[in-house]
């Protein structure tokens, strides 16, 4: 049995009509699509909005529709000049994966191949190449295939050393989770890495705690940052704080199109207020 997706309904029934109705050309915003794992296992007790699994056969329609509709995959860093620039860059959309699972590998990476699309992937770097209880059920990727990956023109950022909830730690345990991270992986692939990924729920309403990330990023070297703010992107969102488009098994075509042309950025202010009556 489906279960309701109130979220669903309205995205489809009102505020994505509404938008189509409304959009203009004169500022650029674009979908930056956050995944997780691209795989068949299901997620029977997860409500839809909260499931991080995408089978390899939806996966494969929404590339198909991102190749189909004129979509140029993008990196993350380039993401700030093309907000920058002329509004038809709005066909643009760079492509995250969050926690570096190693089905990216198996599943995602030979589908990605086959459209000629690249993709950021996001590494734990504690995680990676070893067993853990962090991720229950799911294996990470090895450093050998991360090496390869990134031949092969897959992008690697932080998502930070042990996945902790940062508003949690003191500043310099902050600190440490994003150097850590980002010295790591320039260390195994010899490169240097620019983009971050903040784990959990992004602390929109902790103003303190946003100051000190920024200042930690920028001075650690980070160029640009993704969080899980839902909502496309546009030139007023902060560099280290952008937004995202969560994606999963359950966003076939018509919901997947209404996500990419703005019709679910409602649901960001239903997130504000959650997180604003919280604390």
């Amino acid at each position: 049995m489906t279960r309701f997706r109130l979220d669903r309904l309205l995205t489809l029934r009102f505020f994505y009509p509404l938008v189509r109705g409304s959009q203009s050309v004169s500022e650029p915003r674009i979908p930056v699509l956050m995944y997780h794992s691209i795989s068949d296992v299901e997620e029977h007790n997860l409500h839809p909005y909260y499931r991080i699994n995408t089978t390899p056969a939806m996966f494969a329609q929404h590339m198909g529709f991102l190749e189909e509709n004129g979509y140029n995959v993008i990196d993350l860093t380039d993401l700030e000049q093309c907000l920058g620039t002329s509004p038809t860059i709005k066909k643009s959309v760079p492509i995250t994966f969050d926690d570096g699972y190693d089905d990216f590998h198996d599943k995602a990476f030979p589908i990605l191949q086959e459209h000629h699309f690249t993709a950021t992937v996001f590494l734990p770097t504690a995680f990676i190449g070893n067993s853990n209880e962090r991720f229950p059920g799911k294996k990470h990727l090895a450093w050998d295939q991360v090496s390869w990956l990134s031949g092969r023109g897959i992008n690697f950022g932080s998502h930070t050393a042990t996945h902790p909830c940062l508003t949690a730690l003191k500043t310099e345990e902050v600190e440490h989770e994003i150097r850590t991270s980002k010295e790591i992986i320039e260390e195994k692939l010899g490169q240097a890495i620019h983009t971050f990924s903040y784990p959990f729920k992004f602390p929109d309403v902790n103003t303190q705690f946003k100051a000190m990330l920024r200042e930690l990023l920028k001075r650690n070297g980070y160029a640009c940052g993704v969080t899980t703010r839902i909502g496309l992107t546009s030139r007023r969102d902060e560099t280290y704080f952008m937004k995202r488009i969560p994606v999963n098994s359950c966003d076939d075509i018509p919901l997947f199109q209404a996500k990419m042309e703005g019709g679910y950025d409602w649901l960001y202010n239903v997130q504000l207020i959650h997180k604003r009556l919280a604390t």
